[in-house]
């Protein structure tokens, strides 16, 4: 009987092998990151409960100690009303004085009692203050314009400090008949010791004691209102989109957060007091548990990891003995098609020419560049494609490489051309032409210049108008006392008239001013959420009369219609002085087509298009400058503020025009604009 060799069937194949290694990690892996993540969750979820619970007890306490406030500041100001209201009918009826006041502050626990008449000097007063080097004073005709203006018969003026003396004063006041102010004041060091005692930062560090709790903070939008001891800053709401859609949508919302070097679980819940959103509360525990948990995970991955690796190396071992050398086989297969390849995908346009000027190669950029397809232009004349003078001796020079204008599809573009020669097998002469279009770049650095001719022209029109305008106004205010107050014995009507003509122009040269400082300084950014389609619509509705009056005919192609967040007043300036430039441009019977697309990202093109007379190569450059206008009245300045919000936006704007053929501006702007762009 013969016996049967081994063979290799008895062994377990490297497929099985590599199968049951990786079957194996995945369970081990698996299991201890399935723990991981159970007692993550759970821990996270207590956690959640114990926050919840504390950030609510802060959010009674809190409004507790305003609500104990509020009603103690309406008690003062109802005694101290009431002992104005005293004092008003002494004082009217002529029988206040001094010692009077002096003997009613006494007993009335008043620190101080002043008669204030409107030339902002005191009548009579109760205290004789100890005046203090370094401490200031207020103006009282500026403090109690409304009641002596009779705007107002009661002013509660607050917390204020003492005008000549150190401390803080608590101030009402009451109007007289006279218009006179009867003002009276508290010593403030009581109501303020008392508020710090019941307020938020003597609350907050209270409960910081507790040695798993790392901070608690009252935060708004300006910053810290109130925190425990250890916390110096913490980031902005408006930085924050986490911090900002818990402020939106007034919710309890919890996150994990690197502070002072070491992860925190923070609890997030926004404080309201009267229906009035006061801040967020932010509330740190510490993570120290679930970092002991990763830690107790982590090292058992690390231990099962060590065993897998071991076996991994045994069974790796075992299939590179019995693998065989034959990976070289199939890299010649692909050396044919590599050079094709790379010719199609790369970046530049590359278009081959045989001696006729026949286009034998075509890539894909190349379509991308002139827009047309490969099929419709092999062997084709070259020149078919290509328009303009400067085109057509493209082929003619003898420059290895050089930038041209050429007008592709209607459209103006700037190609930097790279050209050599080869011959093939045949012997015929090619010619390989590079194509890389500049266009976009050229129009980048445009408005590049542009924005800084802005910056400086701004800078400029800040500073001159600084300088003119104060003693501009003094010459206005001196010629209308002059004229108002003075009359020569002659000329008396020459005279006025002189004057008047002075005031006028003071006033047209300060209007000059102002277009100077709005451009200088334009106004923050304030973006808002709103409907695309209903922001074109309401400018539709707006131009509607207009629009038929000129028999202009309006088209609305919006393939894009969702929602953005712009600054809407501004970008309605925006659109609403580029459609009247494009209606005062057009004749009657024009045409105005507004068209909005969606590019790759969070990017919008919108372009407004006009039928008329167009604008001359020579002054198309210039349009955006300030102060420069083709039009009979116009100021020249309404480009140049259109340029700068677009700009604020973080957007871009071009002009495409050609006289005779209308003109075209595109807008590309971001789809949300953060606040303050």
């Amino acid at each position: 009987m013969k016996i049967k060799p081994i063979t290799q069937k008895l062994f377990l194949q490297p497929g099985s092998l590599i199968l049951i290694f990786l079957v194996l990690a995945a369970l081990m892996i698996s299991s201890a990151l399935i723990e991981l993540n159970q007692s993550k969750k759970e821990l996270l979820d207590l956690m959640e409960c114990q926050a919840h619970t504390l950030l609510e007890t802060v959010l009674i306490s809190s409004n507790n100690a305003l609500l104990t406030y509020e009603h103690l500041e309406m008690f003062l100001e109802e005694r101290l009303l009431n002992n104005a209201s005293f004092i008003r009918h002494i004082y009217e009826n002529d029988n206040i004085t001094n010692a009077f006041l002096e003997k009613f502050a006494r007993e009335n626990n008043i620190y101080c009692i002043n008669i204030i008449g409107i030339d902002g000097k005191k009548k009579y007063s109760s205290h004789q203050p100890i005046e203090h080097e370094g401490v200031g004073r207020t103006n009282p005709k500026q403090t109690l314009k409304p009641l002596f203006d009779g705007i107002q018969d009661t002013l509660i003026i607050g917390y204020k400090q003492a005008n000549y003396e150190q401390g803080m004063r608590y101030a009402v006041a009451l109007a007289a008949k006279d218009r006179s102010a009867i003002v009276l004041n508290l010593d403030a060091e009581e109501l303020l010791n008392f508020r710090k005692r019941i307020g938020f930062g003597s609350l907050l560090k209270q409960m910081a004691v507790n040695p798993g709790i790392i901070y608690i903070a009252l935060q708004d939008s300006s910053g810290i209102i109130a925190a425990s001891g250890n916390v110096r800053e913490l980031d902005r709401i408006e930085d924050s989109p986490f911090l900002f859609q818990v402020m939106r949508d007034t919710t309890f919302k919890i996150q994990l957060i690197e502070f002072d070097e070491q992860e925190i679980f923070e609890a997030v819940r926004p404080f309201y007091y009267n229906g009035i959103p006061i801040g967020l509360f932010r509330l740190g525990l510490s993570a120290e548990p679930l970092n002991q948990i990763k830690t107790r995970i982590y090292r058992r991955i690390g231990i099962i990891s060590l065993i897998l690796i071991v076996i991994g190396f045994i069974v790796f071992t075992f299939i590179l003995i019995r693998q065989n050398l034959n990976l070289l086989q199939r890299q010649y297969q692909v050396v044919e098609t590599y050079s094709g390849n790379i010719i199609q995908n790369v970046s530049d346009a590359i278009v081959v020419i045989d001696e006729e000027r026949r286009i034998k190669i075509f890539n894909q950029a190349a379509e991308e560049i002139f827009k047309i397809n490969e099929q419709d232009v092999l062997g084709n004349f070259f020149a078919k494609i290509l328009t303009g003078q400067n085109c057509e001796s493209l082929l003619l020079s003898s420059t290895s490489m050089e930038q041209i204008e050429c007008k592709i599809q209607n459209h103006h573009k700037t190609l930097l051309v790279s050209k050599t020669t080869f011959k093939d097998e045949d012997e015929s002469e090619n010619t390989v032409l590079v194509i890389r279009d500049l266009t976009e770049q050229k129009k980048l650095e445009a408005q590049i210049q542009r924005k800084e001719r802005l910056s400086a022209m701004g800078e400029l029109a800040s500073g001159v108008a600084h300088e003119i305008r104060n003693p501009l106004n003094a010459i206005g205010t001196i010629v209308q006392q002059l004229d108002k107050d003075f009359e020569p014995e002659n000329n008396i009507n020459e005279y006025h008239q002189l004057a008047r003509l002075v005031v006028k122009e003071v006033r047209r040269i300060n209007e000059t001013i102002q277009d100077f400082l709005r451009f200088s300084r334009p106004e923050p950014i304030l973006p808002e959420r709103f409907l695309l389609d209903e922001f074109f619509n309401y400018l539709r509705q707006q131009y509607q009369p207009m629009l038929k009056e000129h028999q202009i005919q309006l088209s609305m192609q919006l393939n894009w219609k969702g929602e953005v967040s712009w600054d809407q007043r501004q970008m309605q300036q925006v659109f609403m002085n580029l459609i009247q430039n494009a209606i005062d441009a057009m004749t009657e019977k024009g045409k105005l087509n507004i068209t909005a697309e969606n590019l790759e990202g969070d990017e919008l093109e919108i372009s407004i298009a006009d039928t008329g007379a167009g604008i001359s190569e020579n002054i198309l450059s210039n349009i955006f400058n300030l102060y420069f206008t083709t039009k009979a009245k116009g100021t020249g300045i309404g480009l140049s503020i259109v340029q700068r919000i677009v700009y604020e936006h973080g957007g871009v704007i071009s002009v495409d025009s050609e006289e005779g053929e209308g003109t075209v501006f595109i807008l590309r702007m971001p789809i949300a604009v953060g606040n303050g762009g």
